[in-house]
């Protein structure tokens, strides 16, 4: 297989870099004054909600939108105007755009074929090629069936072979699973990632999946209306987030308006122990069900709450706690022997602390 990679003229891989950039469509910043690079060969991670600028960054870094202010850079080439065609990117659309005429293998070679004459390679060396990246993809001997005649998994890599054809300097995949049913998801998430460790492309790649974010990228990036959150590898992103967005964006944490008085936040009948040196007054204290662990009783450092609901996650269950009718419930999780039913009271500790000074 390495040779196979060797042959499909992999190169030195580059850092992508923007600089201040900026997209505005009438009355919306879509991109606002963003700054961020994308290591040589590392596999990042565009994380945010809906209209966060994910897709319009990455549709400026492929060349298919011009900024309205800031700059590119491709190594330390500067590629802000440079046309699509001359920046080697290889690009790979949320639904494929797979030609639905034409052959497995006449899709992944459409790129070099589309080239002017003086940039085409030989049709021989050509059909080399999309050998070797059918096998690279694990679709080998696939090349002479049509688009309808896949799954929507192998479809998925015929798009990823067609962007890898074009001998890409870096690639940028805009929701490459959002098509995909879980199981498939998953099972792809980790043939990318083994993909990209061998060929050793610099990768950005779109999704709002945090799951998908966290399990495939060296580093993640959070948007939140056209601006860059944090930048950082997954345990960063997870377990020190720098903003109260990240807090409440990542990992189905509960966000719970409180009041630190005297170094303590009074919580459920009990007192936990704010961060020291932590201002008084108004802050927010954002809760995950895995920050909250059982106690016996209530004092320092814990606080109870009556069971509302329970839910079955995985190999464990969740009970849903109120912990005072003007704060949202929380969820805390049990082992599975740990029944508990509506009304019943637990007292909790807090186990994280994830607290910011209200703006």
């Amino acid at each position: 297989m390495a040779t196979h990679t060797s042959e499909l003229g992999r190169g030195v891989p580059i850092a992508i870099t923007a600089e201040g950039l900026a997209k505005s469509f009438p009355g919306v910043a879509a991109v606002n004054g963003i700054d961020l690079q994308v290591k040589p060969g590392e596999l990042m991670a565009l994380l945010g909600p809906s209209g966060s600028g994910k897709t319009t960054l990455l549709r400026l870094f492929a060349g298919l939108e011009s900024p309205t202010a800031g700059r590119i850079l491709f190594g330390d080439e500067d590629a802000t105007d440079v046309p699509v065609r001359e920046r080697r990117v290889g690009f790979m659309f949320q639904h494929y755009a797979l030609f639905k005429h034409m052959s497995v293998a006449d899709n992944v070679a459409y790129g070099l074929r589309v080239r002017p004459r003086r940039l085409r390679p030989p049709d021989a060396e050509i059909r080399k090629r999309v050998d070797n990246l059918l096998e690279l993809v694990q679709l080998p001997g696939l090349g002479k069936r049509y688009p309808a005649q896949l799954s929507g998994g192998q479809r998925q890599r015929v798009a990823l072979a067609r962007a890898l054809a074009v001998e890409p300097r870096v690639l940028l995949l805009d929701e490459p699973f959002g098509a995909l049913d879980a199981q498939v998801r998953r099972d792809l998430r980790r043939w990318l990632r083994e993909l990209h460790d061998r060929t050793g492309h610099t990768t950005l790649f779109v999704t709002h999946d945090q799951e998908e974010a966290l399990e495939l990228a060296d580093r993640v990036a959070i948007l939140n209306r056209g601006r860059l959150e944090q930048l950082g590898p997954p345990d960063d992103i997870l377990d020190r987030p720098a903003t109260p967005f990240v807090a409440g964006f990542v990992g189905d944490a509960v966000r719970l308006p409180v009041t630190v008085e005297e170094g303590w936040i009074s919580l459920g009948g009990g007192k936990v122990p704010a961060p020291f040196q932590f201002p008084a007054g108004a802050a927010e204290l954002f809760i995950r069900p895995s920050d909250l662990a059982l106690a016996h009783a209530t004092g320092h450092g814990t606080f109870s709450g009556t069971v509302v609901g329970t839910r079955r996650v995985g190999a464990a269950r969740r009970a849903e706690l109120s912990i005072d009718q003007n704060l949202p419930s929380v969820e805390v999780t049990l082992p599975l022997e740990h029944t508990v039913v509506k009304g019943d009271e637990l007292h909790v500790s807090l186990l994280t602390m994830r607290l910011f000074p209200t703006r």
